[in-house]
């Protein structure tokens, strides 16, 4: 059982907090790229529990900046783009991308004032369609060379998702592979040829059958969790028979994100980003190893859902999630429709803001979810020691740091260990970019068939 203390320790992230300061070790998505678009580039932002302006200025630098203007408090969010910066529509200091105070014009032409002015600001990058901010002191770690940061932008499409609740439990289904023979099952299988840009609805890779299928019709399945540089691997069989296993390999990336497959050709890289300690954001970028993405049907696929412009759920609390008992008895396990961020949307709020884990009862099924907390609790000792927590790369390593590997497929019962990876290998190098193999990967696929 865990006590109140602890869940404390590992779900709040405000600047003070012990695990706040591990978050500030890392880049954290702080907006789309599409959100800066249109002829205004400015939109507030709370990120771990601080109010700040994202902009863009008329050079197309990026600026990051606390919200309240150090004259007075007023709210930069309304404040004016002009002259190299953000304009406070109060009395009109400029400050640029840096927070530096360009202007004071209320002032007397002779005054000094400006000079010994400096707005909080933060360095904002651009990667894969997301803008993200480091927040931490010194200078920022460098990006993991993982797929979705290499591949083209061609092959990636990103999005985003408002949950209200913890970024922590959030995370947590994400890891926990059991859930989706039971959250997200469905009594009926689909035409798998129309599940483009839809989880859990394709075929399983070298068969077909349904993945609906295969996770209602095997729902103990067993979970094993490899412990690697980035955090963990989740590898999840469900044996159909003597000859053949549904393998599906997850990946827990750190801290709060993770890699798992979406459909043969395509992968999701998803981060949950604590907006304060009762709200989140899933940041995903849509990776495909074969033709182009096709973002407009991604995209209007999930705002069919989404509202803008704050990417919040058209189904949630106030409207029981779109909850049809009907549907329940015939249709879906939670009678809640076929999109599964409802389903894990549902499952996540129901849990409270944050969630008591002092009432919680795990079990062999939750291994990942044990893993990862202590994983968790260990890396912010990390930091609270002035140490440097894992994935804090410098270029050379960041690498290093490649795939990570997913699979989701039907293996042989014996031999499904090189079989997954071999798959993952095979796709990466029919990939039209250079999508890199592994080196972990491909030095075991070299050694099994050496045994």
């Amino acid at each position: 059982m865990m006590s109140q203390e602890q869940n404390d320790l590992i779900t709040r992230t405000g600047p003070k907090d012990p695990c706040g300061k591990l978050m500030r070790m890392y880049w954290q998505p702080a907006a789309l790229v599409d959100e800066l678009q249109g002829p205004r580039p400015v939109r507030p932002v709370k990120l771990l529990g601080e109010d700040l302006v994202l902009f863009r200025d008329e050079e197309g630098r990026y600026g990051l900046v606390d919200r309240r203007c150090p004259h007075r408090g007023a709210d930069l969010a309304f404040g004016r783009l002009e002259n190299g910066g953000l304009r406070c529509s109060f009395h009109g200091w400029l400050f640029d991308a840096s927070g530096k105070c360009l202007e004071t014009p209320a002032e007397p032409k002779d005054s000094q004032l400006c000079k010994g002015i400096r707005q909080r600001a933060y360095p904002v990058v651009e990667r894969s369609g997301i803008l993200w901010a480091w927040l931490g002191e010194g200078e920022p770690p460098a990006f993991p060379e993982i797929d979705c940061f290499v591949a083209p932008d061609s092959h990636t499409f990103a999005f985003k998702g408002h949950i209200n609740c913890n970024w922590l439990q959030a995370l947590e289904v994400g890891i926990d592979p059991s859930h989706a023979s039971f959250l997200h099952r469905f009594f009926e299988d689909e035409d798998t040829s129309t599940a483009y840009g839809k989880q859990f609805r394709g075929a399983s890779a070298g068969s077909d059958l349904p993945m609906t299928k295969i996770l209602r019709e095997y729902d103990r399945p067993i979970i094993n969790v490899e412990h690697t540089e980035y955090g963990l691997r989740l590898i999840t069989l469900r044996e159909i028979d003597d000859e053949r296993t549904h393998v599906r390999v997850t990946n827990q990336l750190f801290p709060h994100g993770f890699v798992i497959p979406m459909s043969t050709e395509m992968t999701i890289t998803q981060w949950h980003v604590p907006v304060d300690d009762e709200n989140c954001y899933w940041y995903a970028v849509f990776t495909s190893y074969s033709t182009p993405v096709d973002k407009n049907k991604m995209r209007d696929q999930r705002l069919e859902l989404y509202e803008l412009p704050d990417y919040k759920s058209r189904k949630n609390k106030t409207n029981d999630y779109g909850f049809d008992p009907q549907e329940q008895l015939t249709a879906t396990y939670t009678g809640m429709g076929n999109d599964i961020n409802v389903h894990d949307q549902w499952a996540v709020e129901s849990m409270g803001a944050i969630q008591d884990r002092t009432r919680e009862h795990l079990g062999q099924a939750d291994k990942a979810i044990v893993q990862y907390r202590r994983l968790l609790r260990q890396q912010i000792e990390t930091v609270t020691g002035g140490g440097q927590p894992m994935l804090f790369l410098d270029a050379g390593r960041a690498r290093s740091i490649q795939g990570p590997a997913t699979m989701d497929g039907i293996g042989p019962t014996r031999g499904w260990e090189t079989f997954w990876m071999e798959v993952d290998v095979k796709r990466r190098r029919s990939a039209p970019w250079a999508a890199p193999v592994p080196s972990e990967i491909a030095e075991k696929i070299r050694h099994l068939k050496a045994v």
